[in-house]
């Protein structure tokens, strides 16, 4: 009788240490924040992309980032992000990083780019011209990262540690 309650209560003890450790940095799950929105004002070259990038990458901005999140796995983290283009048919996707991917003054940023549909579309639904993207990032670059940003052509999210 002895044994089962000493478990029981060794198991109680160890459950509400956990309680603890749910704010705490030591939680992969809160590893970094929520994302919070910044409206900016980039100015476009006549692709829509923003002048630094244009030349690297010719695909345009995404017109707004509606959602973005960064997710703990092994050995980094896998920035998601949800875009919305002008108008439906947008496709090829992706996080294109800024200054190569060195973080700048503690800040990692990415640019929210995809590619141009060939012809004329609908512009369709918020929701139906909604495309993710998402990008492995490495604990060796993550180090020193305070905030990761995701940039599009009308706002920018940032998650902050």
């Amino acid at each position: 009788m002895k044994k089962p309650l000493i478990a029981a209560l060794a198991l109680a003890l160890a459950l509400s240490a956990c309680g603890r450790v749910r704010d705490s940095r030591l939680n992969p799950f809160n590893w970094f924040g929520g994302s919070t929105e910044e409206s900016v004002a980039i100015t476009a070259t006549e692709d829509g992309g923003a002048p630094a990038r244009a030349a690297a990458d010719p695909r345009p901005l995404v017109a707004e980032v509606v959602q973005m999140r960064v997710e703990r796995m092994p050995g980094g983290a896998i920035v998601h992000a949800t875009g919305r283009p002008p108008r439906q048919g947008y496709w090829e996707a992706d996080l294109v990083p800024v200054n190569d991917e060195r973080p700048e003054n503690g800040t990692l940023a990415y640019e929210f780019r995809a590619a141009q549909p060939p012809a004329p579309t609908r512009a369709g639904t918020a929701p139906s011209r909604e495309i993710t993207a998402g990008r492995f990032v490495s604990d060796q670059t993550l180090a020193g990262v305070r905030r990761i940003v995701v940039i599009g052509a009308g706002n920018r999210r940032t998650s902050s540690r």
